[in-house]
């Protein structure tokens, strides 16, 4: 009788995980790598994470000789005052006003840029249009308003001049409360598209020249190499970039808006930032405007995860 003897299976070695900190690590033989990480790793936490601790404050009823750790805890109820305000749904309303108008503006300006240099033929004609659109982002805030001051100045405004030479009245954009937001969101979209273009640009050289040459072979136009090939080419750079945007809702610009405001537009030109400005710094009302802050950015919070969720289960793109 033949013995039939069974086959042992051969165990399959689990993969070993290699401990960075050991001697002949990835951590030791590549130590001059973290080095060059370690100091912007360091501003990172002490001007990131360190301040994070005064948040508390909001809290608390802050006093400046009791510190913040010696002040007496409230709660909720700076929350609560900042929402029974008679000026809560007028900033809101601003805020929300000025940033999805930004948003529906802004957000698409530099995308049709983008897509208008790359189909550009010369490179010499691209790279002056990119230096000239460029060229705004590097110009401070408070030249930007200056400029705005002077351009559209009802007496010696350069548009005025036009607007009569045109044969109409001049206007005082300024003093118009239902053009401050319009003022606010084209200066930034002429200041910031040129920049905004480069992220687009680099997607757009990611794309494959076959897929143009043999779009061109079958027939197809620009405008149908745009939207059939470039457009989907850069969709997951644009889903992203619209979740930092959509995250950042209620963070308006401070500088500009608050340089822009003036007693005339002041119902519509007071925005949470510039609120929380003048209570915080200038009425001394400390835990009130920490309040509002850390209000804004847990509804900011909560919209870019909320969107987060929504983009991954529509186009599987998403941050996380």
């Amino acid at each position: 009788m033949m013995e039939i003897r069974k086959r042992s299976t051969p165990k399959i070695k689990s993969a070993h995980w290699v401990n960075p900190f050991r001697k002949s690590g990835y951590l030791s033989q590549n130590y001059d790598l973290y080095l060059f990480l370690l100091p912007a790793l360091v501003c990172i936490i002490i001007f990131q994470y360190l301040p994070m601790y005064g948040v508390q404050i909001a809290f608390k009823n802050f006093n400046p000789l009791l510190g913040v750790t010696g002040s007496p805890w409230v709660g909720f109820e700076h929350f609560i005052r900042f929402v029974e305000s008679p000026y809560f749904a007028e900033i809101v309303r601003n805020t929300l006003e000025i940033s999805l108008y930004s948003l529906l503006v802004g957000f698409p300006a530099p995308l049709i840029l983008a897509l208008l240099l790359n189909q550009l033929p010369s490179i010499k004609y691209r790279r002056f249009i990119q230096t000239v659109t460029y060229a705004p982002y590097f110009i401070s805030v408070v030249v930007i308003v200056g400029m705005l001051l002077i351009f559209l100045s009802p007496r010696s405004g350069l548009v005025n001049h036009f607007l009569i030479w045109l044969g109409f009245e001049p206007i005082h954009f300024m003093a118009k409360q239902e053009l401050f937001s319009t003022i606010v969101v084209f200066s930034d979209v002429w200041q910031a598209a040129g920049w905004g273009a480069i992220i687009y640009l680099a997607a757009l050289s990611a794309i494959s020249p076959e897929l143009h040459e043999t779009a061109m072979i079958d027939g197809a136009s620009k405008l149908q190499r745009i939207w059939h090939i470039d457009i989907p080419g850069i969709m997951p750079t644009v889903i992203i970039l619209l979740i930092f945007n959509l995250g950042s809702l209620l963070s308006v610009g401070f500088e500009k808006i608050y340089l822009m405001q003036n007693s005339l537009n002041i119902a519509r030109s007071e925005v949470i930032p510039t609120y929380v400005y003048k209570v915080g710094l200038q009425g001394g009302q400390y835990s009130f405007s920490t309040a509002v802050g850390v209000l804004n950015n847990v509804v900011n919070f909560v919209l870019i995860v909320a969107v987060n969720q929504v983009a991954r289960k529509v186009s599987s793109t998403s941050l996380w």
